[in-house]
């Protein structure tokens, strides 16, 4: 086993043990048993519903009650009336549900010796083997990007040994077809969800190649005896075409893949796939430490007691590899469960929560040098602009476009829920900031170009949702809420909380930046100024906290140690509160971050993970990523314990153990900002950022040795160490060495 091995040493009993493949738009999670193995099966636009757009035509009339209701401190009266006439008609999306399962069941002999199960990063391959009687069998699996279907191949060192059958099953409404010529098909319609009538038609299908022995066929099983290899592939898809057009043919995409593909030797098969993966995945390497050589379930087990760096570097890689295995150009975004996912009714929906949930996933792929992984979610914005326009007119009589705090493959954009989680219109915002950050790691006009009308769209609808305050000149989001959270009046509602006017700034700084780089917009660029001086800076309350409300209520809330930490979002993932530059908002940010506590949910770690990075604690930052990486938040498998499981912990956690040795943004690189005392020698290499710069670093006894800087243009960057700081002017032709030695840094 290597440093970027996964391994067991005993079969997957429940899902959250076996493991991961995926090509962003098919992924299956595969189990190892010794007699009848298992592959959960998902394709990313397999949800429930069709087409819809939830417009409520009674919202828009009762918009100014419910403000007023807030503006008096009428809280919960407003809640009532927002939820009686302000919700989205349906208030429930649609899910993401599992096309079905793959059955492979063996017929040897029952006990298996030898036994080890593993899933190396490096390859994207999932491996199972072990000896039976005088056989010794090899099973592996992947999922190819290239073909676009999975792969399955059984191999042993004895002739006329693979004695299987295959077959297929699924919870969804559907049938087996009449098939032919070594291959199993299942057709079938998805489920019709809050009132939406389901739309998709869907098939998949297997194939089963043999090597020697005889293969027969039945209407539901593929029987193989006395062979000497096989290979079976599987594919999924679809009628969906985009969130207003299921016209599609799966049949003919799962058929024309798989004739492809079964027309390949498995041998052609492994080294395209190897090539495409590694292209992403071995763009960055990353050493903390020695590695503990126990399997990695024991790993987790035994992580809180120390002796294990390697597993803190697993986890980060593991991230890169879910990243790239669940999102890829072309597919879905990686949900709230990445591509994977077991449940017909799966907690919220499996699908994008867009408060903190799809904002945390993509936190990981510009710093993880897997920028391209960042295109679904870049798409999907494109789509909510679109589909968001009628529900900002109809609802808040606004130009440009909204969404709450949930999407799904549809793209519906309305306020879902309840009025106390839903009804915040600032996920398009959110999201459109968080495209501004791409834009500035890529350092790419084409990219700003593309990601400018989108920020306008978000922009536009702001200036017209923004309202005075009364008694004062701010202008506030209302109503609006701090992600989840009740303040102490018995609601969520409020007028301008903390978070929003920190994601204004940053949306506003983007408009105003990108339209001047375009030459562009010079008129709307001073309306979006002049906004922008009206908002509320952020505050600090009586017990040198920072305010996640406009009044001082942080110390009575209901929930004191609440999973969210929405009015930090200036520390992390914003850059509005830095330790140099406002060292008294950052203060009080360390305070509220200390009173709100270190345990949450799996992600609400995660995001204190980076948090106390963006604070330079590295002892704290490192004491949080062992409560990730705890038996009650991380599962055998290295999935996010949330509970259930999400995965947005662990790619904002794996973006967290970035954070801790490079932080980027205004022109400069920090190394080592949050090393933690238990990675006291290490490197890295291939680490990404803004810029469109890329950084390696080695240290040694908690020290800096030398870090190497590659440009993708010329620029001017100031790298900061410790207290010493060197600027740089790095040329895309050069690389740009700084190295440590006598307390000063040198190039």
């Amino acid at each position: 086993m290597t440093d970027l091995d996964l391994w067991y040493t005993k079969p997957a009993a429940v899902w959250t043990e076996a493991l991961p493949i995926g090509n962003g738009r098919l992924g299956a999670m595969v189990y190892g048993d010794t007699y009848r193995e298992r592959l959960a099966l998902n394709e990313s636009t397999f949800y429930t519903g069709g087409p819809y757009q939830p417009i409520n035509p009674d919202a828009l009339g009762h918009l100014d009650q419910v403000r007023a209701l807030i503006f008096a401190g009428r809280y919960a009266e407003a809640e009532a009336v927002a939820h009686d006439h302000m919700m989205a008609k349906p208030y429930v999306q649609t899910s993401y549900q599992p096309i079905g399962d793959l059955w492979i069941t063996f017929h040897s002999a029952m006990h298996a010796t030898g036994y080890l199960r593993s899933l190396d990063l490096d390859s994207a391959v999932a491996t199972t083997t072990y000896t039976s009687g005088d056989t010794t069998f090899t099973r592996e699996c992947f999922a190819s990007a290239v073909r676009g279907v999975i792969v399955y191949r059984i191999t042993t060192n004895r002739p006329g040994k693979v004695f299987i059958d295959v077959a297929l099953a699924s919870p969804q409404p559907g049938e087996m077809q009449d098939d032919a010529s070594g291959r199993l098909t299942f057709t079938g319609t998805n489920r019709r969800e809050s009132g939406i009538a389901g739309a998709l038609r869907f098939a998949y299908q297997a194939r089963l190649i043999a090597s020697g022995g005889m293969v027969t066929e039945g209407s539901d099983l593929l029987r193989l005896r006395h062979g000497d290899s096989a290979v079976v592939l599987v594919d999924a898809a679809t009628s969906f075409k985009r969130y207003d057009d299921v016209s599609g043919d799966p049949l003919a995409k799962v058929t024309a893949r798989l004739d492809e593909a079964a027309a390949l030797p498995y041998e052609a098969l492994l080294a395209e796939h190897l090539a495409e993966h590694r292209r992403l995945f071995r763009r960055l390497s990353l050493k903390l430490g020695p590695s503990s050589a126990l399997p990695t379930d024991q790993r987790v087990q035994n992580y809180a007691q120390g002796g294990d760096p390697g597993l803190a570097a697993l986890f980060a890689q593991y991230g890169r590899y879910l990243m790239i295995t669940s999102s890829r150009p072309g597919t879905q975004p990686a949900n709230l469960q990445g591509l994977w996912n077991e449940e017909t009714r799966p907690s919220w929906g499996s699908k994008y929560t867009v408060n903190i949930n799809l904002e945390i996933n993509y936190w990981l792929p510009d710093p993880a040098n897997i920028a391209e992984c960042f295109e679904p979610l870049i798409e999907l914005i494109e789509d909510v602009a679109e589909t968001g326009k009628a529900m900002a007119q109809a609802h808040y009589g606004a130009r440009g476009w909204v969404l709450h705090h949930n999407t799904d493959l549809w793209r519906a954009t309305g306020p879902v829920d309840g009025p106390q989680w839903g009804l915040w219109p600032m996920g398009g915002a959110w999201l459109c900031a968080q495209l501004w950050d791409h834009v500035q790691f890529a350092g790419d006009d084409a990219l700003l170009a593309r990601a400018y009308p989108l920020m306008k769209g978000a922009v536009e609808f702001l200036l017209d949702y923004l309202v005075v305050q009364p008694g004062t000149h701010y202008l506030v989001t209302c109503p609006s809420l701090s992600p989840e959270n009740t303040h102490p009046y018995g609601s969520s509602l409020c007028a301008g909380p903390a978070m929003d006017g920190q994601i204004l700034r940053d949306l506003f700084d983007g408009v105003i930046d990108g339209s001047t780089r375009l030459g562009v917009d010079a008129a709307f660029r001073d309306k979006v100024q002049a906004a922008l001086e009206r908002l509320r800076p952020d505050r600090i309350g009586a017990a040198g906290q920072l305010q996640e409300w406009a009044e001082d209520w942080d110390l009575d809330v209901p929930e004191p140690l609440h999973r969210h930490v929405s009015h930090l979002y200036g520390i992390y993932p914003s850059e509005q509160i830095d330790l140099d530059r406002t060292p008294d908002l950052a203060a009080a940010a360390r305070r509220s971050l200390e009173l709100r506590g270190d345990e949450a949910t799996g992600w609400g770690i995660g995001w204190r993970l980076n948090l106390w990075a963006r604070l330079r604690d590295g002892k704290r930052a490192a004491d949080v990523l062992t409560l990730l990486l705890s038996p009650d938040r991380s599962y055998p498998n290295l999935f996010d314990a949330h509970p259930p499981f999400q995965i947005d912990g662990n790619f904002g956690g794996a973006a967290g153990v970035l954070e801790m040795l490079v932080q980027s943004g205004q022109g400069r690189v920090r190394l080592l900002p949050a090393l933690s005392p238990d990675w006291p020698d290490g490197f890295a290499s291939g680490v990404r950022a803004r810029g469109g710069i890329e950084v390696d670093l080695t240290w040694a006894k908690g020290e800096l040795v030398s870090a190497s800087l590659r440009a993708a243009k010329a620029c001017l960057v100031q790298i900061d160490y410790g207290t010493a700081s060197v600027t740089v002017a790095l040329d895309p032709q050069k690389v740009a060495k700084v190295t440590w030695s006598n307390g000063r840094l040198s190039v």
